[in-house]
């Protein structure tokens, strides 16, 4: 890995986007709550593509911030598309302790036909290779995060059973030991990522859940030299796990920006090409994917198509903090046309700041102030209004 490259994708999280094959018919449109649908009789195995027979339930935190938002604008027909943000099945983030506390009312009403989706996103010293997303709980708190996070997490699961759960594993951390473990924040979280990482994974191992490790994006592991690195550590902590049945896989894009297959890349002519195969998320997939496979894990993938449409904003591939002039991606579906792919989903929620662009503030990161950020912008998974009615605007298909 060439030094700079790692310091260009220092943290993730945080032409138009080519279009998947055309949907089935019972899945044309966006992935939506199907009011009145009965919860499942029996309890739910999940196995293969857990996606294919079920839409995400679109949960009610992000269903509420979109509602509210739709209430704020004043143009009827700007208003009328937000409405049916509401609709699109969303990732709900547990991202504190404390946001536990809405989990349960998230699952009591998921319909049999759908798949509740959430972030697992509370490790010890987060975000060790940035500022705007750090945590709560200091580096080397495992306790804490096993016993006051996974643990209290894993109940609710367990009272629900006939519910279909869809899980993506803590954004950010393994790739961040991959490429930036000589800085001192990722050195002192180590440990505490692939520990907690690996008991996040045996503690959630449960019939009714489908589980994917986040591997960054391919401008971050896409390097040919981050490709064998990063697949074997993530198949290394899925191993100390004892290998879980229910991970599926990894995904990717996560709060991210890159075009599922546009060609050429939209940083395919940049002196460094020549060192990244992977110039849009489906080459990164068809590089990563086998990686893992040869490691030792699954190697099916989920993509985050939440805020990709627009491409050739950025300056360069790490630029990851509230892209200006972003829209709203290719709607959930598990119709992907690509056999390594489970579906395209919502992981980020779209409208929630990625971080402040305050340079007085205590979590301001310098990426956030970049040129190609938008500005202003509140602390990250603040609402930011302007934000979500330029993804609105933006979005490709539109709403």
């Amino acid at each position: 890995m060439k030094g700079f490259l790692a310091t260009l994708v220092a943290s993730a999280i945080t032409g138009a986007l080519a279009a998947p094959a055309p949907p089935s018919p019972a899945e044309q449109g966006p992935i939506t709550a199907r009011a009145n649908a009965a919860a499942c009789a029996t309890p739910v195995t999940l196995s293969g593509n857990p996606f294919a027979a079920r839409s995400i339930y679109a949960n009610k935190e992000y269903s509420k911030e979109v509602i509210s938002a739709a209430a704020a604008i004043t143009d009827s027909a700007l208003k009328a598309a937000a409405t049916k943000v509401a609709q699109v099945g969303t990732f709900l983030w547990i991202d504190t302790r404390a946001r536990i506390s809405v989990v349960e009312d998230n699952l009591k009403d998921v319909p049999c036909d759908q798949i509740a989706a959430l972030v697992i996103y509370d490790l010890p010293g987060r975000d060790c290779a940035a500022k705007a997303s750090n945590g709560e709980l200091a580096a080397g708190d495992i306790t804490t995060y096993k016993s006051g996070y996974i643990d209290p997490i894993v109940a609710i699961f367990k009272k629900y059973p006939n519910t279909a759960i869809a899980l993506v594993i803590e954004p950010d951390s393994l790739p961040n030991l991959v490429t930036n473990a000589d800085k001192q924040a990722c050195k002192d979280s180590e440990k505490g990522y692939k520990e907690g990482v690996a008991y996040a994974l045996k503690q959630l191992n449960l019939p009714n859940i489908a589980m994917y490790i986040d591997a960054g994006h391919g401008g971050w592991l896409g390097w040919n030299d981050n490709l064998k690195p990063g697949a074997n550590m993530l198949a290394t902590v899925y191993k100390d796990a004892g290998s879980p049945k229910q991970v599926r896989g990894f995904a990717t894009n996560v709060a991210g920006w890159n075009a599922w297959d546009l060609v050429p890349g939209e940083f395919s002519k940049t002196t460094d090409a020549q060192w990244n195969k992977a110039q849009n998320e489906k080459e990164y997939v068809k590089l990563f994917s086998p990686e893992l496979k040869s490691a030792g894990m699954p190697g099916q993938a989920i993509i985050d198509t939440g805020r990709n449409a627009v491409q050739g904003l950025r300056k360069e591939w790490g630029n990851w903090c509230n892209v200006n002039g972003a829209g709203f991606g290719v709607r959930p579906t598990s119709q992907t046309g690509d056999s390594l792919v489970d579906a395209f989903v919502w992981v980020k929620p779209g409208g929630e700041s990625d971080g402040t662009s305050d340079t007085s503030a205590k979590r301001y990161d310098s990426f956030c102030g970049k040129e190609d950020a938008f500005k202003p912008a509140p602390e990250a998974g603040t609402w930011n209004q302007a934000y979500f009615e330029m993804l609105l605007k933006n979005a490709k298909p539109s709403f």
